[in-house]
């Protein structure tokens, strides 16, 4: 997969080009459909199938979500570092293919799950809790499943992106990654969903594993025509060498100094670019002192010197991050309603016609279809009509900041429908009533998951196109994976306040109809706002590293 000779011949610009688009979006495709067919109902199939309550179920849905989010920076970081991106997405999907065996058989085999939940009044001995053994088996299964999906969510981004030369092509790239992204969970959270509710679990997670398997060979297949990305060796090891070879000097009593001839741009000594005055005290790191240099110029003492660009590279991150942690609590709002609304469906009349009810788990389909419209919506209209009126197409901080708007939104929304769900369970004494069907449409929840796909359609690909193009070069698939470590961190922190809400306040009992669900979202519209402002702070104070590539883009896309 990916040999030296195979690598070595596919680094110039001879491959590439739009004839990979089909090969990487059709195996990324399908792996988000299998992906998603497990997710999108894995709450209703551990409360169906494995009898666990309600809000535990829940908050396995997001600690798993979570993982889901955590592995791609993985694969990111061993992509960057040593294997390249092509090794780590074939990889990768062949263990999501042992994963995607493994839950098939807990989903056929009736010895892998527990016997359903004990009735009590007959005299038979039954067992409603799974065993160690279910649950180990199960749990494997989902993280062989997480690694592998995860491992190469975000690296495919970064390999598609890499087989294009300008950023005009890489930001149509990011779009179309997006669609495809949405498209496989439209599918995924309405056919399969469907078929697990209706025929088995086994027919649905097999459909899951049969796209997996397609998965890997599409992605085989394009093998030839890729532009592979040559590792560089771990690129965190640069970065630990800026603080140990600043903090050495700064010990040292080593002064600064604005001479530009002073400091160590390579083995040439080419001066390509000047150390900027921000974040000064890390110049240092850069600083030639006596014994730092070889008479052939090479670094004499690596974790004493570091070039210029390395120690550029680190002031890169370091302002970005601020804006990175403002995605933090723009995603929590949106992974607590991921596994929320699934309650509140659960609870709500879902029948669309007399023999037609929707699953519980589809419901967040709505978010994918809208974010998959929006994204085209957007693209071919909304984007040039901001061009016409601003004279440019607009950037990555622009589209994030509305992102941000929408979200905020929804929040508002869901409280409203769920204060309107209550009153109604008020008004026909359901509260106690967990079974208890709730006489509103769950229709009543498809305006705040549509307001969430606009919003996502708006700040996920204005921050992958951010990262791309501010972060250093070596640093590429770990860029387009920041997302993903975003939404990780947020079902975290969703998980930790859903887990913090049940137990200290009466907001989220296991029986949502006695809880409060509606003061959960207005908690975190607040929330929203707040972040929001933080955001428009930190928005004003940056300023581009690569802008001008930025107005070279906007010029092509005017030609």
């Amino acid at each position: 997969m990916g040999g030296g000779n195979t690598e070595e011949s596919q680094t110039s610009k001879k491959h590439g080009g739009w004839i990979t688009f089909p090969f990487i979006l059709g195996s990324f495709g399908c792996i988000t459909l299998a992906t998603g067919g497990w997710l999108a109902n894995l709450i209703v199939y551990l409360i169906n199938e494995y009898n666990i309550d309600s809000i535990d179920a829940t908050l396995i849905f997001n600690v798993v979500s979570g993982c889901l989010c955590v592995f791609p920076v993985l694969g990111a970081v061993l992509a960057d570092s040593f294997f390249g991106s092509f090794s780590v997405i074939a990889i990768s999907t062949s263990i999501s293919l042992l994963g995607m065996i493994s839950l098939t058989l807990t989903a056929t085999i009736h010895s892998l799950r527990p016997q359903p939940p004990c009735d009590h009044s007959a005299s038979v001995t039954c067992s409603s809790s799974p065993s160690k053994l279910q649950y180990t088996i199960l749990y494997s299964s989902i993280i062989l499943a997480c690694v592998g999906s995860g491992g190469s969510r975000f690296t495919t981004a970064t390999l598609g992106a890499n087989q294009f030369d300008t950023i005009k092509n890489q930001n149509i790239f990011f779009n179309w990654f997006f669609v495809t992204l949405y498209a496989g969970f439209v599918a995924s959270s309405t056919a399969i969903v469907y078929i697990q509710d209706n025929v088995s679990w086994g027919w649905g997670f097999g459909i899951c594993l049969a796209a997996n398997v397609l998965a890997l060979a599409i992605f085989l297949l394009g093998n030839r025509f890729y532009r592979l990305d040559k590792p560089r060796g771990s690129p965190f090891t640069a970065l630990a060498r800026v603080l140990v070879a600043n903090a050495r000097k700064r010990l040292a009593g080593v002064p600064l100094t604005s001479d530009n001839g002073c400091y160590y741009y390579g083995e040439d000594q080419v001066v390509d670019g000047v150390l900027t005055k921000s974040f000064r005290c890390l110049n240092r790191a850069a600083l030639v002192t006596q014994g730092d240099v070889h008479l052939d110029g090479t670094i004499a003492k690596p974790w004493r010197l570091c070039k210029v660009q390395e120690v550029e590279d680190f002031k890169t991150l370091l302002k970005i991050f601020p804006l990175w942690s403002t995605s933090i609590f723009l995603a929590v709002p949106i992974t607590s309603q991921a596994s929320l609304v699934i309650l509140q469906a659960l609870t709500m009349d879902r029948h669309l016609g007399p023999n037609f009810k929707i699953p519980a788990g589809s419901f967040t389909v709505i978010i994918f279809i809208s974010t998959t419209i929006s994204l085209t919506l957007v693209d071919r209209f909304l984007y040039p009509i901001w061009q016409k009126l601003i004279g440019r197409m607009p950037r990555p901080l622009e589209r994030v900041g509305l992102g941000h708007i929408f979200n905020i939104l929804s929040m508002v929304v869901s409280a409203l429908v769920e204060s309107k769900r209550l009153k109604i369970v008020h008004a026909h004494h359901l509260q106690g009533q967990a079974e208890a069907i709730v006489p509103i449409s769950s229709l009543w929840l498809f305006p705040q998951l549509v307001l969430v796909g606009i919003g996502e359609a708006l700040h996920f690909p204005g921050q992958v196109g951010l990262y791309y193009q501010e972060f250093p070069i070596s640093l590429r698939s770990t860029a387009t994976s920041m997302v993903s470590v975003v939404i990780a961190i947020a079902y975290y922190l969703s998980t930790g306040l859903i887990d913090l809400l049940h137990r200290v306040t009466k907001w989220l009992p296991d029986d949502i109809n006695k809880g409060r669900l509606d003061n959960v979202y207005w908690m975190i519209s607040v929330i929203g706002v707040i972040n929001f402002g933080y955001y428009l702070v930190c928005s004003r104070w940056y300023k581009y590293q690569n802008i001008e590539n930025s107005v070279k883009d906007d010029s092509i896309t005017e030609d």
